[in-house]
């Protein structure tokens, strides 16, 4: 993984709880460790017997590879919709090292010319600032990105130990044909560490296409309480996570929707329940600053 957020890790300075950032930060994380790595693996279809699915498991490995080694080489558009209907669309442009996002547009309108001003002023100084750094602050700035690498690889690590996978049969998404896999807790796992006690309480499923080997489309659900980082919270069951992909070339495919319906307690005992509905786009190769 990088040195950078994913489209689907983003800043959490919106109008969201803390608890909703967290979840919503947790998420990608989550779908993406389910087929890192090659767990254990069995076959409930005569569509491919094990060892067939090792090794469309360790291809689509390589693709998602491709995926997060380039996402720091690319600016595209996220577009936010509230449950009321309403959208924001934000660029995300990766300027030095870091992710920084710019509001283009609301409700599917351009800015009007004033605040498009304020936000173009935003960013030139954003670029100043970064350009002019002393060497301990952009060390400072790029340390955060690499405590995130660090403890997203941490938890990838466990996944070999946390999961089984079965291949449960193909299906045509998007109009592409798709072998689907299913991921379960494994019987017996002991969590080392507070971050990977998630791996207890979900299970998951994955769409792969057949001709490039790129995920289609992952989905997660909650099926047993668990706590999240180091948060004093716990996701409920019946919170379900959704990612979309979809090719922006003939080689490399990028998230393109994701969606959560989160059930969460906080401080253990508090009920709160949120949502996420985010669309990508405009994938383009960054500028250089």
């Amino acid at each position: 993984m990088q040195n950078t957020r994913t489209p689907t890790r983003r800043s959490a300075h919106r109008h969201q709880s803390k608890s909703s950032n967290t979840l919503k930060k947790f998420a990608p994380l989550f779908l993406a460790t389910l087929v890192l790595w090659t767990p254990t693996l069995r076959s409930s279809s005569p569509g491919l017997d094990p060892d067939k699915t090792k090794a469309v498991l360790q291809r689509s490995m390589e693709s998602m590879d491709a995926y997060w080694n380039t996402v720091p080489e690319y600016d595209y558009l996220e577009t936010d919709r509230q449950p009321n209907g309403d959208t924001k669309t934000f660029q995300e442009l990766m300027i030095l090292g870091s992710r920084y996002e710019r509001l283009v547009a609301i409700d599917g309108n351009p800015l009007p010319p004033e605040e498009e001003a304020q936000q173009q002023r935003k960013l030139d100084a954003t670029i100043r600032r970064r350009r002019n750094e002393s060497q301990e602050d952009k060390d400072q700035r790029l340390a955060k990105e690499e405590q995130v690498r660090k403890r997203d690889h941490a938890l990838i690590e466990q996944i070999p130990k946390g999961f089984d996978f079965q291949y449960v049969g193909e299906e045509q998404l998007t109009g592409h044909d798709c072998y689907v896999l299913q991921a379960i807790p494994k019987a017996g796992y002991q969590a080392p560490n507070r971050e990977t006690q998630v791996l207890k309480g979900a299970r998951g499923r994955i769409w792969i296409d057949k001709e490039t080997n790129n995920w289609v489309k992952a989905e997660a659900e909650v099926i047993r309480p668990v706590s999240i980082v180091s948060y004093l919270a716990r996701v409920e069951p019946g919170t379900r996570f959704e990612l979309d992909m979809a090719p922006i070339s003939n080689e490399l495919w990028m998230p393109s929707h994701f969606t959560m319906k989160a059930r969460a307690k906080i401080l253990l005992i508090f009920p709160h329940e949120s949502s996420d509905d985010e669309s990508y786009d405009g994938y383009h190769k960054a500028a250089q600053y």
